[in-house]
């Protein structure tokens, strides 16, 4: 009896910041799907925010030297209306053969996708979705929110001030002065609901504090501002539900003089090394610490855990968490399993059956 395909919903691209690395991170997904397997059903997501159907896959997507695909509505996608979009995934109609998906992929990065938004309605169509549910995806997107968990859990971070909009349109220079008192130069100030280093600046004096303010509220009107520590960048994957487990720890070293955007996609000098050169004992902390904060968070099925090891002090600090990791070629999640014995396509199979445990296991 032949075993039916799953059929496995890809929605990408969205309205965040981070839409063209969600179309690049779909490629990689779905080239990496076993096709005796998998059933895919592409669901593109313009930047305005209308879902397509669409007639070119991301497979097919191309772009410019320098820059990376979008998605786009063209005169002969199928545009899903907004009352039929849960519709459209529970195979009421708007998909291929009418057949219900079985599980969705969710590769959208940063708001509207990873925030907890997009998670909600799955729930509400009552279906297997791949990822952190709700609550987690929404704290870990909101990097302010998530450090008073991590505090709360005892874990190790650098020091931080977040920055209401309103606040800083009422007083700069008492924002700037309380900055000062706090911080030594150079900090980062950064977005507190963004990913992919965008809106990030490393700030070097008070002077620069203010064009920085600017360009990170340009995303969201809560910003947050960090000590910068002399340190190197550790990463470490997680994959799993109730019992959850930790990769081998990669290090980033980037071209740029800090983990931009441009050093993430599209600076060829980035290096990254798996695994990371540093004693056994450090890379026995980053892991022990990555899980911790995946608990912390309630996090489920996946996530990429970011940490500062300083040299000189020994202490290994907590960044932050990311849900829904870049899956690009790049990207440091598939490679740190990768190295850890799990293959690429074996680890979309794996997290695509996380999935279906989690919904199961709820449905028990």
């Amino acid at each position: 009896m032949t075993r039916q395909k799953v059929r496995l919903a890809i929605l990408y691209g969205g309205r965040s910041a981070e839409h063209q690395v969600s179309v690049v991170s779909a490629r990689s997904v779905m080239e990496a799907l076993d096709p005796e397997r998998f059933e895919v059903v592409p669901i593109g997501i313009t930047r305005e925010g209308s879902w397509m159907l669409p007639d070119t896959s991301p497979l097919e997507l191309v772009a410019a030297p320098g820059t990376l695909p979008e998605v786009e509505a063209s005169g002969t996608a199928v545009a899903l209306r907004p009352e039929r979009r849960s519709a459209a995934l529970m195979g009421m109609g708007e998909t291929p053969e009418g057949r219900a998906v079985d599980v969705v992929f969710p590769i959208l990065h940063g708001p509207y996708g990873e925030d907890g938004t997009v998670q909600g309605l799955f729930e509400l169509a009552d279906l297997p979705y791949v990822g952190s549910g709700v609550l987690a995806s929404a704290l870990a997107m909101d990097k302010a929110m998530a450090k008073v968990v991590f505090a709360e859990a005892g874990l190790p971070q650098v020091p931080y001030l977040v920055v209401r909009e309103r606040a800083w349109r009422a007083g700069p220079d008492q924002v700037a002065a309380e900055v000062a008192g706090r911080f030594t130069f150079p900090v980062f100030v950064k977005p507190s609901r963004l990913g992919s280093s965008i809106g990030i600046t490393k700030v070097k004096t008070p002077e620069d504090l203010a064009p920085a303010c600017e360009a990170a509220f340009a995303h969201d009107a809560k910003v947050l501002v960090e000590q910068a520590v002399a340190a190197r960048e550790l990463e470490c994957g997680v994959i799993g539900n109730d019992a959850p487990e930790a990769s081998l720890v990669g290090e980033v070293v980037p071209g740029n003089e800090f983990y931009d955007f441009e050093a993430k996609y599209l600076d060829e000098s980035l290096k990254l090394l798996i695994p990371a050169p540093v004693a056994g004992a450090v890379a026995a902390r980053a892991r022990a610490l990555a899980v911790r904060a995946f608990q912390a968070l309630d996090c489920e099925g996946f996530a990429r855990v970011d940490f500062f090891y300083e040299e000189a002090t020994g202490r290994v600090l907590l960044n932050e968490v990311n849900t829904i990791p870049g899956f690009t070629p790049k990207s440091m999640f598939p490679l740190l399993w990768g190295a850890s014995g799990l293959s690429y396509s074996d680890l979309v199979a794996r997290l695509v059956d996380l999935a279906v445990e989690r919904h199961a296991a709820k449905k028990g």
